[in-house]
């Protein structure tokens, strides 16, 4: 780092070097860092996904426990007596979760 004199005072300046070495270390790190968040934002999203499958079958264990004489549940039941919240029901066609008699797959 240099210094110049600038009206009477001492102020601190960077090269151009400097300022090229300073931004070559951020792009390398960059390059460290980000195929790793893109990994952990998959994996966070599959989590997401594992827990909202074992939040609907245990959604359709409860209604299966209230309704017995019904064959099959469907996400429209779930919503419909209140086992799922809208937003649920929306993250779950996200997540292409489907129920398929007493049994939730993703």
């Amino acid at each position: 780092m240099m210094k110049k004199k600038k009206w009477g005072r001492w102020t601190a300046a960077f090269t151009l070097i400097e300022a090229a070495v300073v931004l070559f270390i951020i792009g390398l790190l960059m390059l460290l860092i980000l195929p790793n968040l893109t990994r952990q934002k998959e994996h966070a999203q599959a989590t997401h996904a594992k827990a909202m499958v074992a939040t609907v079958q245990t959604q359709v264990d409860l209604y299966q426990n209230d309704h017995p004489d019904q064959a099959s549940v469907t996400l429209s039941d779930l919503e419909k007596e209140h086992y799922l919240s809208a937003d649920q029901v929306n993250k779950v066609k996200q997540l292409k979760i489907s129920i398929q008699g007493h049994e939730v797959r993703a």
